[in-house]
């Protein structure tokens, strides 16, 4: 490609971003790396009731959480800014003055009503719902009159009479084509003054630079008229690519209990930015025939819109999760620990004293933890039995477990054995563990289960040896003094 790519992600801050929003601004982001181009994140503000400050803020940080870095924009400045749609009022002013003067804009003074009442009479008679080009037969000079008064009007473009179909390949669907008679003279410039969105984007994405526009479907009924509107401006017409949908697992439009629901919302349930990158990545783009787990070095060496699919995505939830343990598991222990201790700090299990001085305990804990996890909000519940002083022991569990006639006995042979024990550690709990069943005439998933819901308070837990070393001597034996209390009083 000769071209030096420029490529841009424009989300709209009336909302969060979410994962088709996050999905658009990672193909865009890896089709610049992959090209050594130009990634621009634009914030398309121009909703005043809706876009916030505080949604532009939440954009950015989820952005930032993905990993994906932009070469312009917010917080990253650039030569073609401002990256803010209504900080561009100027631009859009200056564009009208150039389509007025090229005869490719003209003023439109029907009102509201009048082009309703005129909609609904083509409703009726089923003939063209569109605007009927009314006031496109009203003399400049006229009109220049009426502008001048203040009278009430649009601008609108001049889409050109003898125009034929809108034909453009777009880089993922191919060649397209939209008959002149499906676009209207659509409005430019609102009553109020205000750019619309068909405006607005295509002087922004010209101004910019902008060599290829990577975007949802849902935008697709947007481009014949963009491109009208790049070739009244005269600039080039940027290559389109339009993403297929991402739809439920049920065939329809995603809800958020089927995934709709913020980037920032996955975070905050546990899931690694990797792994989301990873899997939203999937969502309709595939590295080749085979490779489902990849990194972002990997996604941006292969990343090519010929690879991304034309029909629409259906999103997993489970295999998010499965991808996401994946990640979990490649993490070292180093790196697990990293991401679990702020959750340990958070929930009061540790100071951040404590994690600094238990850095060598913690790091063991790592690998036990790392294989049974799928999301890091499981972190918390699967080992705080590690940190109390106290266990509270589940009563499903000691109803099933600690009701046998045997498990005082079980419980009081264990207790000596690990008062025995040296050292203190898993190899030795293990082999003096392992030969008490046979000494006791009972069998061995009857004492283990016991011993786990003594020390950890129930019947699932980390491993159990492992979880005894970590426990340390002192409250392994006070943990199976206390069952024993309860047993006996039982």
């Amino acid at each position: 490609m000769t071209q030096d790519v420029r490529v841009r992600f424009a989300p709209s801050p009336t909302g969060h971003l979410h994962i088709g929003g996050a999905r658009t601004a990672i193909y865009n982001w890896a089709f610049a790396r992959h090209h050594g181009g130009t990634f621009i994140l634009r914030i398309d503000d121009t909703d005043p009731e809706r876009s916030t400050t505080e949604n532009t803020l939440a954009i950015l940080r989820a952005l930032r959480w993905l990993g994906l870095d932009w070469d312009e924009g917010p917080e990253a400045g650039g030569t073609r800014g401002p990256y803010f749609q209504t900080q561009r009022s100027a631009s859009y002013a200056e564009a009208l003055v150039t389509l007025r003067a090229s005869g490719h804009a003209y003023p439109c003074f029907c009102s509201a009503e009048e082009l309703e009442s005129k909609r609904e009479v083509a409703r009726v008679k089923g003939g063209y719902a569109g605007y009927d080009r009314a006031c496109r037969s009203i003399s400049v000079a006229d009109a220049a009159v009426r502008v001048e008064a203040k009278e009430p009007h649009v601008w609108r473009i001049a889409v050109p009479q003898d125009r034929g179909d809108v034909v453009f390949h777009d880089a993922v669907r191919g060649e397209l084509s939209f008959p002149p008679a499906a676009l209207d003279d659509f409005v430019l410039v609102r009553t109020d003054g205000t750019p619309t969105y068909n405006y607005a984007t295509v002087v922004d994405d010209a101004l910019m630079e902008i060599t290829h526009v990577i975007r949802g479907d849902d935008h697709l009924s947007n481009t014949p008229r963009q491109i009208l509107v790049f070739e009244a401006l005269g600039h080039d017409v940027p290559t389109f690519a339009h993403l297929s949908m991402i739809l439920g697992a049920d065939g329809k439009r995603l809800s958020k209990r089927l995934g709709a629901v913020s980037v920032e919302a996955y975070r905050d349930d546990g899931f690694l930015p990797e792994a989301l990158l990873n899997y939203l990545t999937l969502l309709g783009f595939a590295l080749d025939g085979d490779t489902t787990v990849f990194s972002a070095s990997q996604l941006i060496e292969g990343f090519d819109l010929e690879r991304v699919s034309k029909n629409a995505a259906i999103f997993d939830a489970e295999k998010l999760e499965w991808l996401n343990g994946v990640y979990m598991r490649e993490l070292t222990p180093e790196a697990l620990v990293d991401r679990m201790t702020p959750l340990l700090i958070e929930a009061g299990l540790l100071t951040s004293d404590e994690a600094l001085a238990r850095h060598d305990w913690l790091v063991a804990l790592a690998p036990l933890v790392a294989q049974r996890l799928k999301r890091m909000d499981e972190v918390v519940p699967m080992v705080s039995f590690l940190f109390a002083d106290d266990v509270e022991i589940d009563p499903a569990a000691r109803d099933k477990v600690l009701s046998d006639s045997h498990v005082s006995v079980m419980l009081h042979a264990t207790r000596s054995a690990m008062s025995d024990v040296e050292p203190y550690d898993t190899t030795s709990l293990e082999a003096a563990l392992k030969a008490l069943p046979e000494a006791l005439d009972v069998k061995p998933k009857a004492l283990f289960q016991a011993v786990r819901v003594a020390v950890t308070g129930s019947t699932v837990s980390l491993p159990l040896f492992e979880s005894l070393e970590l426990l340390g001597r002192d409250l392994s034996v006070r943990r199976i003094d206390a069952a024993i209390a309860l047993v006996d009083a039982s």
